[in-house]
């Protein structure tokens, strides 16, 4: 079977003009027993870099909710400002996802990730310790916007690595275990920031400093684990050695005289797959934070829970998630096959059930039975959240895949992540909490629709996959 799936065996041979942040030309390739020993190993040890490696982005991505109280007792920020502070990460971040991948498809995943981590966590240790930067809200925000920016650099060369070393058939269940980084580094800066909180007395700085100190620890264990590509370090693609052909091939030899943003206007821009996804995601994520951002506040005013029971809630939503993540990627490859707009319509019908379910629980409804509807409601959206992502991975072409996921990430972050946040708060104020989850039980049932749209089009694809496996013949 000849390789040509992998765009670093067709680079250019001539490397004089090569960056050395750009992806590394094809190593010599290994001997077969060599192969045979090296590649599991190294499946492994690029696999824990990506996960350690993403967890560690998680610690310093948005660390202002977590010190608003102390801020606020302070005096020196009102609610309005540390709002638009945590909103110039959010919309930075959904722009830098978009726009770095677009860098991260072309350059080595070894660097790039642990360079973003670094520059983050060296921006949180700007935020602690240089008093310039929080003495308004207009540099606090400016700072953390550029934090953003560098937690852009987290998802797509997580993207890259996924599709370059795990196959079509066994990506749903990796990208899901992958996909609970997020989950393990949002608990992880949860006991960072309050054991630095607890060890200063209270400096609402340390749960800046704390937590980016680890992140650069996390960054060199990143850049020693990471290898870009299989091919890079002497080893066949990754649809050669598991026999498993990606759905979508690279024709990098067809666009030999395109420039870079032409071939993402044909791959992505001008894709309707990618278009249909990413707006898939605007309704995904509208969900994902109009219900757990807004949990505390609804349990407290519609169900008169403690301000303690409402943030248990939202905690239990976010575990929920770990659980809903790898049910779905293994749902995704073992029940469905690889295909990934059933589990999706699958999931979201769960998402719209139990979503309908927590909305017309009447006032006096046991907590516990809240808290189950809560729980299944964060374990059946996450999955549809990893979900768009590893679409728009698995049917685009390997060379603009992280591209692909980013584009998607850009619609969710920007509009969805809006939607949940400003257009929920609207909703609530004006309407009232009735009208405003029938929005968003019309927002499953958009997003449901869109996933069908896209289903005949990864149906094709499914059959060229089986038909390409079938034609090379059994595995030598």
């Amino acid at each position: 079977m000849t390789p040509t799936s992998d765009p670093a065996r067709t680079a250019p041979a001539s490397t004089h003009r090569r960056s050395w942040l750009a992806s590394p030309p094809p190593a010599p390739r290994l001997p077969d027993a060599e192969i045979k020993e090296k590649y599991p190993r190294l499946r492994l040890q690029v696999f824990m870099g990506i996960f350690i490696g993403y967890a560690g982005f998680y610690l310093i991505r948005n660390n202002i909710p977590l010190i608003a109280a102390v801020i606020l007792k302070e005096g020196w920020i009102d609610k309005v400002g540390i709002g638009l502070i945590a909103n110039a990460v959010l919309i930075s971040y959904g722009f830098s996802k978009f726009f770095m991948a677009t860098v991260s498809d072309r350059s080595n995943a070894r660097y790039f990730l642990p360079i973003g981590l670094a520059l983050s966590a060296l921006t949180n240790l700007a935020v602690a310790f240089v008093p310039a930067v929080s003495a308004t809200v207009a540099t606090f925000a400016i700072v953390m916007f550029i934090n953003g920016w560098f937690q852009g650099m987290g998802w797509p060369p997580c993207g890259r690595v996924l599709v370059h070393w795990f196959s079509t058939t066994e990506r749903g269940w990796k990208t899901a275990i992958w996909n609970t980084a997020h989950n393990v580094g949002g608990m992880g800066v949860g006991a960072a920031a309050a054991f630095a909180l607890d060890f200063t007395g209270g400096a609402w700085q340390s749960a800046f400093w704390f937590p980016a100190l680890i992140a650069l620890v996390v960054a060199a264990f990143a850049f020693v684990v990471i290898r870009d590509t299989p091919a890079s370090v002497g080893l066949p693609p990754i649809e050669e050695y598991r026999h498993d052909p990606a759905k979508v091939s690279s024709d990098t030899q067809g666009e030999a005289g395109m420039g870079y943003w032409q071939i993402i206007l044909k791959h992505v821009v001008f894709n309707r797959v990618m278009v249909m996804l990413a707006l898939a995601n605007v309704f995904v994520y509208a969900l994902r934070y109009g219900v757990l951002s807004w949990t505390p506040t609804y349990l407290s005013e519609h169900h008169h829970a403690s301000v303690t029971a409402g943030i248990m809630g939202f905690s239990l939503f976010e575990l929920a998630g770990i659980f809903g993540t790898l049910a779905c990627g293994w749902v995704s490859d073992r029940v469905f096959k690889g295909n990934r707009t059933w589990t999706g319509v699958t999931f979201m019908i769960g998402v719209g059930v139990f979503l309908v379910l927590y909305w017309l629980s009447p006032v006096g409804t046991p907590y516990w039975l809240l808290m189950v509807y809560l729980f299944f409601i964060g374990a059946f959206i996450y999955g549809p959240v990893m979900l768009i992502g590893l679409q728009a991975l698995d049917m685009s072409a390997p060379h603009v895949a992280g591209t692909s996921a980013g584009f998607t990430g850009l619609f969710g972050y920007v509009l969805g992540a809006t939607m949940a946040s400003t257009g929920v708060g609207l909703l609530v104020q004006n309407f009232g909490w009735s009208l405003t989850f029938a929005v968003l039980t019309g927002c499953v049932v958009a997003a449901i629709l869109l996933l069908l749209a896209i289903g005949p089009e990864e149906k094709r694809l499914i059959a060229l996959h089986d038909a390409k496996v079938r034609d090379a013949g059994p595995r030598a």
